[in-house]
């Protein structure tokens, strides 16, 4: 069988190939969770090998790669909150040495992601920072967060201006303006010595309606909150990315004085979408001309972001879009 990867001589609407990257499946990704009469609901997201999988796909400095660990982690966790039919996106782009970075994540949990970095303008940051902040890698712009729920549903979008130096405060920014929310939000990503881990822990303090204690009032509401953030502060990213510590175990650790209940786990999956027909598809949306411009000696190369794998079509099998 030749590789999806090879030209190909069947007609390219025939062509269903996947590439070969990982089947891969984290059944607890993300643990919801609520502290029982009080107002905070929450989200633990630990990646595991699956952070391993989506990361190396691609060849970065550790800087962008800790980045984008960071950003899928974060997109899972706020992804399993909302309940929708399609994908929940993060997406920020800025002037910095890293114009681009994306996460996203399908209401079944199906997680892809990318950072883009500007090679020469990256090595020029590295001369000046041997471990830039997120801030020095995005530069200035905005960071948008997308439910995109298809044609026939109206897609949902925040946008913030790119405020913070790291990932964290950034997404703190955006719920303080864009959403009035109060949040706390510990993301972590770092190699291991069983590859690179990624995970998040993502608190919110819900109204104080429904589900909370009869007679809490509001400065009791208060309280709880300040509280179920000094308890989440104590959490280092050692314990967040250990794959030997189970999540139950280390929110139990966190708020079991404070009345955890846990809620269903969601699973995580490597999510990436594409295939041989769907990019012919793209292509397919091409003048003539413009094939002919892509193509060097006979063949069209077109390389999936997210998973960093090339597919390669002949120029003489793709019709392109008649022109008028």
């Amino acid at each position: 069988m030749s590789s999806p990867t090879d030209p190909s001589r069947t007609p390219d609407f025939l062509n269903h190939d996947r590439p070969p990257v990982p089947d891969l499946v984290v059944p607890r990704g993300v643990q919801p969770f609520h502290l029982h009469h009080k107002p905070v609901r929450g989200r633990l997201v630990r990646l595991g090998p699956l952070a391993d999988a989506l990361l190396t796909r691609h060849e970065n400095h550790p800087a962008v790669t800790r980045l984008a660990g960071e950003a899928l982690a974060l997109t899972a966790g706020l992804a399993a909150a909302l309940k929708f039919r399609g994908s929940f996106s993060l997406q920020a782009k800025g002037d910095g040495p890293v114009p681009m970075l994306l996460a996203d994540c399908t209401d079944g949990g199906a997680l892809r992601g990318y950072a883009r970095p500007d090679a020469a303008r990256f090595a020029a940051l590295l001369e000046e920072e041997a471990s830039p902040s997120a801030a020095r890698l995005l530069g200035k712009g905005y960071l948008a967060f997308t439910c995109d729920q298809g044609p026939e549903m109206d897609r949902y979008q925040g946008i913030v201006a790119i405020e913070g130096e790291s990932l964290t405060a950034m997404t703190g920014s955006y719920f303080r303006t864009s959403e009035q929310l109060a949040t706390h939000v510990h993301l972590a990503c770092a190699p291991t010595p069983a590859g690179w881990r990624a995970g998040a822990l993502i608190l919110e303090r819900v109204a104080g309606e429904g589900g909370i204690a009869a007679g809490m009032d509001a400065e009791a509401q208060d309280e709880a909150w300040r509280t179920a953030v000094a308890l989440a502060a104590t959490l280092t990213d050692a314990e967040l990315l250990d794959d030997t510590l189970p999540g139950e175990r280390l929110l139990h650790r966190l708020f079991a004085l404070e009345g955890l209940a846990l809620d269903r786990a969601r699973a995580l999956s490597y999510g990436c979408r594409c295939s041989r027909a769907r990019l012919a598809g793209v292509l397919s949306g091409f003048g003539a001309e413009d094939l002919d411009h892509m193509a060097e000696e006979g063949t069209i190369t077109m390389t999936c972001e997210f998973c960093n794998l090339g597919f390669r079509f002949d120029r003489a099998e793709i019709r392109g879009a008649a022109q008028g």
